[in-house]
């Protein structure tokens, strides 16, 4: 049977965190520097817990004002410490909850970017397996992120987007082109049954590509995540497909009564 994890952006300041966690296996949590702070942090930990999904850590540019998503030029050793700081800060919390740490998934333009320059790929690499050596790389099929991720020896996921447009060369559409979201969520539903089903996405000069990918994300702070993430939920399971984190440490637990 065909298995596919699904993973949602969340911690971010948004209301429907709590309501799309049950409907997910993984949840990407800001760790204060585009999104979130340490009260949001604690917080959207201790409902992963209880529902009983994956944690990851979601770092990224220190960039509140703009929500992470504008590129930043760091050195490979500045990546390091960015990265390596946020998931210290983000399992701190996990650990005193009673969990454990799953994954790292980086946010916005830090995860563009390193899709597409090796160093900066490696610097996150580096941070990664320096922290943990169990914890699993986020990244798009064939970037410079997931072979930083090999290079290290440590565990890449594939990830597919379900709510975002493709390019020919299976690159993310830029967020500063019209099409690059997919509102419509239906659409989007279909696209993670077909990349989950078939190991294909449309692209948008029309042509399809391979896409083999271990998760699926869809973004927690879109205008109808809610209700695509119960759509991506349905479709997926009405078509025989396993939906489960992807196999590595159990993050599960149960958050503890303050």
């Amino acid at each position: 049977m065909p298995r596919i994890d699904l993973n949602c952006d969340l911690g971010e300041g948004v209301e429907t965190d709590a309501l799309i966690l049950p409907l997910v296996t993984s949840a990407n949590i800001a760790c204060g520097f585009h999104a979130g702070g340490p009260t949001i942090m604690r917080k959207t930990v201790d409902a992963a817990l209880e529902a009983g999904v994956a944690i990851g850590a979601h770092p990224g540019f220190q960039d509140l004002a703009g929500f992470g998503r504008r590129d930043m030029h760091i050195t490979p050793d500045e990546a390091y410490d960015l990265v390596l700081y946020q998931i210290g800060a983000l399992a701190g919390f996990v650990s005193a909850a009673g969990g454990r740490l799953a994954h790292v998934k980086p946010h916005g333009a830090l995860y563009n970017m390193a899709a597409t320059h090796e160093m900066l790929a490696d610097g996150i690499a580096r941070a990664v397996k320096a922290f943990d050596p169990g914890l699993i790389l986020f990244g798009l099929p064939n970037s410079e992120l997931v072979k930083a991720g090999q290079r290290a020896g440590i565990r890449t996921a594939n990830e597919a987007f379900a709510d975002r447009t493709y390019q020919g060369d299976g690159t993310l559409t830029p967020r500063s082109q019209a099409n690059a979201l997919i509102d419509d969520v239906r659409a989007a539903a279909a696209q993670a049954v077909r990349i989950a089903q078939d190991g294909k996405v449309r692209a948008g000069d029309g042509t399809d590509i391979s896409l083999q990918a271990d998760t699926i994300c869809l973004h927690g702070d879109g205008a109808h995540a809610l209700e695509l993430a119960r759509e991506i939920r349905a479709r997926l399971e009405h078509a025989g497909i396993s939906v489960l984190p992807v196999p590595g440490k159990a993050a599960k637990g149960k958050a503890r009564r303050r």
